[in-house]
């Protein structure tokens, strides 16, 4: 694969042997970042989970300290109280089984989260089929389930993201944007290291952070030691 100038001259800083402490790695993906536009720094986890056990299945979410840098759209399955509550909470969509063939149907999917409260989880189990592959539908786990919208909504724009293996049993999250400052990105980092380090799986034997990598979006990777997160 043929590679720009840009990400070349960048690579040219880094060294791909090296497993590189937070605080270097950061600074030297912000430095990378040389796009027009204002990229997304991400973190790439790759575990020793085997995703095909339930009790290996990591998911959950964590709220960034610094936010994500991306207007989060939130969309709320509730009724009632809970449909003004999300309202007044800031919710961006808020509705109920009018909504489904808007989505079903209309392919409407103006929206980057969604909460529904218990009683509605029947009504957006109809959804399933279109949210899941989305990654949107609703999870307990997640705290996207849950009769407390105002703080699902709150967390949600405050920077909060969800995190979960994927089928190679990586997790792929975003720690912030090039426009951060480094001492945000670390915070932001940090935050997701500690909340995977806890959710390690009790079953799980052997190696459990098998490599972790910061890049951002147009740049190379950077390989960040783990020595510190396994202890």
């Amino acid at each position: 694969m043929k590679r720009g100038k840009k990400y070349v001259e960048a690579a040219k800083n880094i060294d791909r042997q090296t497993l590189y402490e937070a605080a270097d790695a950061v600074s030297l993906v912000k430095k990378s970042a040389v796009a027009k536009f204002d990229e997304t720094i991400e973190a790439h986890i790759r575990t020793g989970c085997d995703g095909r056990h339930a009790e290996q299945q990591i998911r959950g979410a964590v709220v960034l300290p610094h936010g994500t840098g991306k207007t989060v759209k939130v969309l709320v399955f509730a009724k009632g109280a809970k449909a003004d509550e999300a309202e007044a909470a800031g919710a961006d969509f808020v509705g109920g089984e009018e909504l489904i063939p808007k989505i079903q149907n209309d392919n409407w999917f103006d929206f980057d989260v969604v909460v529904a409260t218990p009683d509605m989880m029947g009504v957006v189990g109809r959804l399933g089929r279109v949210l899941g592959p989305k990654g949107l539908m609703p999870n307990p786990k997640a705290g996207t389930v849950t009769m407390d919208v105002t703080k699902a909504v709150n967390d949600i724009k405050a920077g909060k993201i969800e995190y979960r293996l994927d089928k190679t049993n990586i997790i792929h999250v975003p720690i912030g944007k090039a426009s951060f400052t480094e001492e945000q990105l670390s915070d932001n980092f940090q935050a997701i290291m500690d909340a995977i380090v806890k959710a390690k799986p009790s079953s799980l034997k052997g190696q459990y952070l098998k490599s972790v990598v910061l890049t951002a979006t147009m740049g190379p990777g950077v390989k960040v030691s783990t020595a510190k997160y396994v202890g």
